[in-house]
């Protein structure tokens, strides 16, 4: 049942508004400078199956999946350096509405792995439009602003560690990861330290 309601909505609904949204977003941000991405997507069945299905306590952790998976819409930006991450914030938070904020950080400075920043905000009525059964919308959608060495980190990460019937990593493979995060933590600061050296400003 899940399966074929969602089925429905991926096609009919999720994958338009994303559409949309990709559109809307780059028509926001055409002026701004060191945009090197705009992207949007709709999750795709499998994955949301998979995240409707999680438990929490030996417990669904979802009772309503398709009421409360937040990022059935994702849309991500991506820039050059650590100073347009905060540039751009200021722009997200003055043309949408939040629900949520927040900055992913390993839980220790001892740490290194993802890093980004993440929004959920209100869908805008602009990428609903006039043909989507808006009954299939969700209210939400998920936002990543991450700089180009935060976008091709946690890219091959995922890759090498979540692809379906992949190798669970090892803990060394793990520390390999790890090493190769901080060395993508060093090269944005290295970036940013001499973007704004130069005096370039926000320009």
């Amino acid at each position: 049942m899940l399966e074929k309601e969602y089925g429905d909505r991926y096609e009919n609904a999720l994958k338009p508004a994303a559409n949309a949204l990709r559109g809307h977003l780059a028509d926001l941000l055409k002026e701004e400078p060191r945009i090197d991405r705009v992207t949007a997507r709709a999750k795709d069945p499998a994955s949301f199956l998979k995240k409707a299905g999680a438990l929490l306590d030996g417990k669904s952790k979802y009772s309503e999946p398709l009421a409360q998976i937040q990022d059935q819409i994702g849309a991500r930006i991506i820039t050059f350096f650590r100073t347009d991450v905060e540039r751009l914030d200021g722009i997200i938070k003055s043309y949408f509405k939040t629900i949520e904020f927040r900055d992913r950080i390993p839980e220790s400075e001892w740490e290194f792995g993802y890093f980004g920043r993440h929004y959920v905000l209100v869908l805008p009525s602009d990428v609903k439009g006039n043909s989507i059964d808006k009954s299939k919308l969700p209210e939400f959608f998920e936002l990543q602003i991450k700089t180009l060495f935060q976008h091709a980190w946690s890219e091959a990460e995922h890759d090498l560690g979540y692809k379906p019937g992949s190798t669970p990593l090892s803990a060394d493979d793990k520390r390999k990861l790890a090493y190769t995060s901080a060395q993508a933590w060093g090269a944005d600061h290295m970036f940013d330290e001499l973007f704004r050296a130069r005096g370039t400003g926000n320009n």
